[in-house]
């Protein structure tokens, strides 16, 4: 008998039908949380899966934005899958849980309601965990300048010459 752990893979098949079946924006698998449309995914090394979708989750109930695909939530949570976060992000996942159960769900991610979800996030909003998440969101989401276009925003432009010449002296309106 060896201690060498199991390694579970999918094929591409199998990843799809449980995105297809799941009918949820999130597959969690053995090691890996994937989007239902198999679009995206990402791998953890330290945290849970199911500890990864539920950050996932919890970013886009913190900052909900339609138009902005859940592999960039993935992305501005990613920094908590290290061994120096696991506790803090599986304790605060834990008392996320917790709180959901009020619901009648048995954990944050079976809430089916944006609203509901939403209410049990304000009763920990005080807590170190969530401040902490909310606030790395604010870097970790709207620093990729891959969203940048769907906000409209161009990027900085003090490589550029600045704002002066880049289309904010053509007024024409006033």
């Amino acid at each position: 008998m060896t201690d060498t752990p199991t390694i579970r893979t999918l094929t591409r098949r199998q990843l799809l039908s449980r995105g297809v079946a799941a009918g949820a924006g999130l597959v969690v698998g053995s090691g890996f949380v994937a989007g239902s449309d198999a679009a995206w995914a990402t791998e953890m090394n330290a945290l849970k899966p199911d500890t990864m979708a539920t950050l996932i989750q919890m970013a886009r109930d913190i900052y909900p934005h339609d138009k902005v695909g859940d592999q960039y939530y993935a992305a501005a949570v990613k920094g908590y899958d290290v061994p120096d976060e696991v506790d803090f992000a599986e304790a605060g996942i834990e008392l996320l849980n917790e709180k959901a159960q009020v619901t009648g769900a048995g954990r944050y991610l079976d809430i089916g309601w944006e609203a509901e979800r939403v209410a049990v996030l304000r009763t920990i909003e005080d807590t170190p965990f969530f401040q902490r998440i909310r606030g790395g969101l604010v870097t970790g989401l709207y620093n990729q300048k891959a969203v940048w276009p769907i906000f409209g925003y161009e990027g900085e432009s003090y490589s550029q010459g600045g704002y002066m010449y880049r289309g904010f002296d053509d007024i024409s309106w006033i």
